[in-house]
C-alpha cells in the first residue's frame, strides 16, 4: 500500500520504504491514524465499566470472605435476614415473684431457623466453580484447536452445532425431570424443540453457511497469532472468574430469605456476562484488524505488511477503542439474537395480515436498533478508530447501499457459532450440576446454571475468533470485492453468484407483495 499524502497523517499500516505492489485500498477501509493520534471514544462507558469493576469486585470479595473458613465472619447475615418471618426474638423473661430484679435488661437476641450449616462455607461451593472453570477452559481450547487448527475445521463447527445441540438439550431435559426439577426440564425440552424447528427452517442455507465458515476458518488457520490471543484471553477471563466464583460461592453458602440468593447471583451473572462480552469483543477487534491487514495487503507474507501487526491491533483494542468496546458489549448480543428470532417468525407467517403487520412493526424497531448496534461495527473500530455508533451506522449503510445485507441475512454462520457457545455452556453446566446434585442436591440448579454461564463465556472467547473472520470478510467484500477476489477467486465467484440470486429473490418478493396489495385496493371510477 502506498504511503499517505502530505495532507494526511501517516498510516500505521503503511511503510514508505516498502511500497505495495497492489493498488491502494478504498477510502472507507484505509487504516486510521496512529495510536498517538487516535482519539478515545465513548469514554463514559469506559469509566462506567471501571466503576463496575471496583463495585462488583468489592461485593464479591466481601461475600466470599464472609463465609471463608468461618461462618458469617462479618456478621452480615442478620441484616440480610431482617424481617424474615421465621426468626424469633427472645428477651429476658420477667422475674418471678420474690426473685431479685436484674440490674439491666438483657439484650435482644435474634435466632434464625435458617442458619446455614457449619459445612456450608465458601470453600464448600468454590470447588464446583473451579471445576466449571476448568471444564469450560478445556472445551474452549479444544474447540479452537479442532475448528480453527485445520483447514477443514468448518465441518467440525457445523456438525457440533447442528447435530449435537438438539440431542444434548433433550438429554439434559430428561435429567432435570429425573431430578424432579420440572420447570427446567420443560424449559430445556422447549429449547430442544425450538432449535430443531429453527434448523429445519434454515436447512437450505447451510451449504452457503458451510462455505463461509470454511473460508473464515482458513483465514484463522493462516494467522496462528490470533489463536494465541484467544488462548491468552481465556486465561485473563479465568482470573476474573476466580474472584467471581469466590464471591458467588459465599452467597450460595448463605441462607437469604425471599430467594435473595437468586437475585444477588442474577445481578452478578449480568456483571460476568458484560465482562465476558467485553473480552470477546476485544478479541473481535484484534482479529478483525489482523484479517483486514491480510486482505488489504494480499497476504501475511507481503512486503507491504507493517511490522508487528498483532501488537498494533492489541494496542488499538485496549487503549483508544476500549470505551467503544465497553459500550457495544452491553447491547449487540441481545439485539442480534432478537433480530434472528424476529426474522425467523416473519419468514414463516403466511397470509395473516394482522399478525404480519404486528411482526413487521417489531421487525422495523429491531432493524433500527441493528443500525446502531451490530457486530460489524467492531471491524470499523479496528480499522478507523471511530466511535461505536458511528462505526455501526457506517457499516450498515455500506451493506444497504451495496446489497450485501441480503447476503448477510441469508448466512447463518452467526447462529451456528452461537449454537457452539450454548453447547459448550450446557456441557460445563451439566458436569458441574451432576456433581453438585450428588453432594449438595438442593444447590444443584443454582450452581449448574451459573456454571453454564461460565462455560458459555469461555467457549465464546474462542468462537469469536472465527466470527471475527466472517465479519471482516463481509466488510471487505462490501468495500472492495477485488480484495476477496485477490485472496480467493473461487470464493469470490461463489459469493457474487449467491448475492445475485438473493437480490433477484428479494426483487421478485417485493413485486409479489406490491401486486397483492394493489389487488386489494378498491376500484374507483375514472374521472
Amino acid at each position: 500500500m502506498s504511503s499517505s499524502s502530505s495532507s494526511h497523517s501517516p498510516s500505521p499500516c503503511a511503510d514508505s520504504r516498502n511500497p505495495s505492489p497492489h493498488p491502494p485500498p478504498p477510502a472507507g477501509l484505509r487504516p486510521g491514524p496512529s495510536p498517538s493520534r487516535r482519539r478515545c471514544h465513548d469514554v463514559f462507558w469506559l469509566v462506567l465499566f471501571l466503576l463496575h469493576l471496583l463495585l462488583f469486585g468489592g461485593i464479591l470479595a466481601l461475600a466470599g470472605l464472609n463465609r471463608f473458613r468461618i461462618a458469617d465472619r462479618f456478621n452480615i447475615t442478620p441484616y440480610l435476614q431482617h424481617g424474615h418471618p421465621n426468626t424469633t426474638s427472645t428477651a429476658a423473661a420477667p422475674p418471678a415473684a420474690g426473685a431479685p430484679e436484674p440490674a439491666t435488661p438483657g439484650p435482644v437476641v435474634t435466632v434464625s431457623k435458617h442458619k446455614a450449616q457449619p459445612s456450608e462455607l465458601t470453600e464448600t461451593y468454590w470447588k464446583y466453580y473451579g471445576a466449571a472453570g476448568g471444564v469450560g477452559a478445556a472445551l474452549a481450547w479444544a474447540w479452537l484447536a479442532a475448528a480453527a487448527g485445520k483447514r477443514d475445521g468448518g465441518r467440525v463447527v457445523m456438525r457440533a452445532a447442528v447435530h449435537s445441540l438438539t440431542a444434548y438439550l433433550a438429554v439434559v431435559s430428561v435429567l432435570c425431570f429425573w431430578g424432579k426439577h420440572f420447570f427446567w426440564g420443560v424449559a430445556l425440552a422447549v429449547g430442544a424443540a425450538l432449535h430443531f424447528l429453527y434448523v429445519m427452517s434454515v436447512i437450505d442455507r447451510f451449504p452457503f453457511t458451510m462455505l463461509v465458515l470454511q473460508k473464515a476458518v482458513r483465514m484463522v488457520w493462516e494467522l496462528p497469532d490470533v489463536m494465541r490471543v484467544a488462548y491468552a484471553f481465556v486465561l485473563v477471563m479465568l482470573c476474573w472468574m476466580a474472584l467471581w466464583s469466590f464471591g458467588v460461592s459465599g452467597i450460595v453458602a448463605m441462607e437469604i430469605p425471599n430467594r435473595g440468593q437468586w437475585w444477588l447471583v442474577l445481578a452478578l451473572s449480568v456483571s460476568l456476562f458484560w465482562m465476558g462480552a467485553i473480552l470477546s469483543n476485544t478479541v473481535h477487534v484484534i482479529v478483525s484488524g489482523m484479517v483486514f491487514l491480510v486482505l488489504i495487503h494480499g497476504g501475511q507474507a507481503a512486503a507491504s505488511m507493517p511490522p508487528k501487526p498483532l501488537r498494533k491491533s492489541l494496542q488499538y483494542a485496549v487503549t483508544t477503542s476500549f470505551g467503544s468496546i465497553c459500550y457495544g458489549s452491553l447491547f449487540t448480543a441481545a439485539i442480534r439474537t432478537l433480530r434472528w428470532e424476529i426474522r425467523g417468525i416473519r419468514s414463516k407467517i403466511g397470509n395473516n395480515e394482522c399478525l404480519l403487520c404486528c411482526v413487521d412493526f417489531f421487525f422495523h424497531i429491531v432493524e433500527t436498533l441493528v443500525r446502531f448496534f451490530n457486530k460489524y461495527a467492531y471491524v470499523q473500530i479496528a480499522v478507523n478508530g471511530q466511535s461505536f455508533n458511528r462505526s455501526a451506522r457506517d457499516a450498515w449503510e455500506l451493506f444497504q447501499s451495496t446489497g450485501v445485507e441480503a447476503l448477510i441475512a441469508y448466512d447463518c454462520s452467526g447462529a451456528v457459532l452461537l449454537m457452539c457457545t450454548i453447547l459448550g455452556g450446557l456441557i460445563t453446566g451439566t458436569c458441574t450440576g451432576v456433581w453438585t446434585y450428588y453432594t449438595q442436591s438442593d444447590k444443584a440448579i443454582i450452581v449448574g446454571s451459573t456454571s453454564m454461564l461460565i462455560g458459555m463465556i469461555l467457549v465464546g472467547l474462542t468462537v469469536v475468533v472465527v466470527e471475527s473472520a466472517v465479519t471482516s470478510i463481509y466488510i471487505c467484500y462490501a468495500e472492495d470485492p477485488l480484495l476477496i477476489q485477490r485472496w480467493d477467486p473461487e470464493f469470490f465467484e461463489q459469493m457474487s453468484e449467491t448475492l445475485h440470486q438473493r437480490l433477484q429473490y428479494r426483487s421478485s418478493r417485493v413485486r409479489q407483495i406490491l401486486n397483492g396489495r394493489l389487488d386489494h385496493l378498491p376500484s374507483t371510477s375514472s374521472i
